[in-house]
């Protein structure tokens, strides 16, 4: 549901995320559910997952500007970042979030935050100085659907569950190669018993993990579709978006790459993917944002809609 009076709900979006949410939780339960069954001690396991939803949940922001460096700033400190997130949440009708600057070269935005509550829109200084006014415009106003759609929250949670079978997985991989699926306790059937139920679970928990990738990444290619989309509805400009999107995707092949692999970790987040991908093959699961040739083409449809064919 979107909290901005003029961001309109996206009802793919809405729908997407209530389904990968719902199949993950699922997943989630069936993994959980063989631990109980088969009597393997899941107490650890469900106490290190609480506290990794619980810092990923409510900390998420601050884990988010720490990784990229950024800092909130004060609208004495950016007046043109604040001016430009001003205007757009007084053309959407929504409360302003925190506004934040990543002093790194690397050109990129993203928002984060638990609810539009605690929400944070950041900039990068590399964003900030490739970009003329209207295209920095548009690429907010991407930002700011973002936080309206309440995506970011819902991709946090989504990530979480994946860690939570990618944990079961390594935690009985390594017990398997410390000491061997079983132990070495009881007679030989007993062994063979628990061998065979620590080999089961950790099979359903690698078939979880890899489905569980697989849906949040699909959900990531289309909720940054939905931003693209009511980002530029909302500055009635496409084509600044457009020529933004062209623009910073360009100007990563310009980034060395050492900067571009410290930035990976949050390409979910990112108005586009710290390494860029060409063209359509396997890749393509699992890439966090759908390609660029399919962005600019619904923004051109988007142009198309408002009467200003491109």
């Amino acid at each position: 549901m979107s909290t901005a009076r003029n961001i309109p709900n996206d009802h793919g979006l809405t729908v997407r995320m209530f389904t990968t949410g719902l199949m993950l939780v699922i997943l989630y339960g069936a993994v959980i559910g063989l631990l109980i069954a088969f009597g393997i001690s899941y107490a650890v396991v469900l106490v290190i997952a609480a506290i990794i939803l619980f810092v990923q949940y409510w900390f998420s922001d601050k884990i988010a500007l720490f990784g990229m460096g950024g800092h909130i700033v004060t609208p004495e400190q950016a007046p043109q970042l604040h001016g430009v997130i001003d205007r757009l949440c007084a053309l959407a009708d929504m409360k302003k979030p925190r506004v934040a600057i990543a002093d790194t070269d690397v050109p990129n935005a993203f928002a984060t935050g638990r609810s539009p509550n605690n929400a944070v829109v950041c900039a990068t200084s590399g964003l900030m100085r490739r970009l003329d006014e209207s295209e920095l415009e548009a690429v907010l106003a991407h930002e700011l659907s973002h936080v309206a759609h309440r995506d970011v929250a819902v991709m946090t949670i989504a990530s979480f569950l994946g860690v939570v079978a990618g944990l079961i997985t390594r935690i009985l991989f390594w017990s398997g190669m410390m000491g061997g699926f079983g132990g070495g306790r009881g007679n030989n059937n007993g062994q063979d018993n628990a061998a065979l139920v620590e080999l089961a679970v950790l099979v359903v928990s690698v078939v979880v993990y890899a489905i569980s990738f697989l849906l949040t990444r699909a959900l990531s290619r289309y909720r940054e579709l939905a931003a693209d989309r009511s980002g530029a509805l909302l500055t009635g400009q496409p084509s600044a978006l457009a020529s933004a999107l062209v623009k910073v995707t360009g100007e990563m092949s310009r980034i060395p790459t050492r900067d571009l692999r410290a930035s990976e970790a949050f390409n979910a987040f990112y108005f586009t993917p710290a390494l860029a991908t060409k063209g359509v093959s396997l890749s393509t699961l699992f890439s966090t944002h759908p390609s660029l040739d399919r962005r600019l083409a619904q923004l051109a449809s988007i142009e198309a809609e408002l009467g200003r064919p491109s």
